[in-house]
């Protein structure tokens, strides 16, 4: 079965000629892509990635395979390196050397805020959401506060086209921002024609932008009423479909376990755009947008 050819490829050292040969199915499970994915991201690495001085040790398949693992498993670069017979550092350099060349590329880059300017989009309904992921906790200093030692989470905006659930832009920030003051540092200039749905952590959204819609509120006073709550329910229904994008994104453990990497660099969105933009890519790919 699946679990023990998975560890016989750690007995002897992960390999792409020994999982080749996997089903589809348990070759996504995996790996997180579906093999058509990574056949264009191998395509990518041949014709871009270069290598200079000796040899590398591991052929292009192995070190895509090892990075995607890493977004996979999210596990420390030494186990990695056992696991592929390598030292720690070349982990490190494989790793980066093949996002750069991805990125590079331009296949896997998320379409942007300008995918959502007025001149620039055919696009009707876009859902807002945003999600937390742990991050290690700030080192204390002489002048740490209280507030720095609770910013433990690190928080990702996701803009998703509702037709072909495609992420369109993201925006990060730390995880005490309230998520309409990220919408608004994100500055994203989206056009009056679209509409956005979004929940209730995005109250006084329609000050920005007149044509959104989130969830009616009830208090003491003023309980909901019939017509207000079949209105969230609608809302709710179509909402959902961010809530699965999201689902699907955790199949990277990089983006749902605690991050490791410096504050600047996830703000910078190397951290998550590339697995964003492969979740993307499977859209693209698969018009009934079977899960990752």
């Amino acid at each position: 079965d699946l679990l023990q050819k998975y560890q016989k490829c750690h007995n002897r050292h992960m390999r792409y000629e020994t999982i080749k040969t996997l089903k589809d199915e348990d070759f996504k499970r995996l790996t997180g892509v579906k093999r058509g994915i990574f056949e264009k991201m191998l395509a990518i690495m041949e014709r871009d990635l270069r290598d200079f001085g000796r040899p590398p040790k591991l052929s292009r398949a192995d070190q895509l395979l090892l990075t995607l693992m890493y977004w996979r498993e999210y596990r420390t670069e030494f186990h990695i390196g056992t696991t592929y017979g390598v030292s720690e550092a070349t982990v490190c350099r494989t790793i980066r050397k093949v996002e750069n060349v991805l990125m590079k590329s331009g296949e896997f880059r998320l379409p942007g805020r300008k995918a959502l300017q007025p001149s620039d989009t055919l696009i009707e309904v876009v859902l807002i959401d945003a999600t937390e992921q742990p991050i290690e906790r700030p080192k204390k200093s002489s002048v740490s506060t209280t507030v720095e030692e609770e910013a433990n989470t690190q928080k990702a905006q996701l803009i998703v086209n509702q037709n072909t659930q495609m992420i369109l832009a993201t925006a990060c920030a730390p995880g005490r921002q309230h998520e309409f003051a990220l919408f608004k540092d994100s500055r994203c200039n989206v056009a009056q024609h679209i509409c956005c749905l979004a929940d209730a952590g995005y109250l006084g959204i329609n000050n920005l932008h007149e044509n959104s819609q989130i969830p009616a509120k009830s208090s003491k006073l003023h309980p909901l009423t019939r017509e207000q709550k079949a209105s969230n329910r609608k809302l709710s229904h179509h909402r959902i479909l961010i809530e699965n994008v999201i689902r699907r994104l955790k199949v990277f453990r990089i983006l749902s376990e605690d991050i490791e990497t410096a504050e600047n660099d996830f703000h910078s969105g190397s951290i998550s755009s590339l697995q964003f933009a492969t979740l993307n890519a499977h859209s693209k790919n698969d018009p009934l947008l079977q899960e990752v």
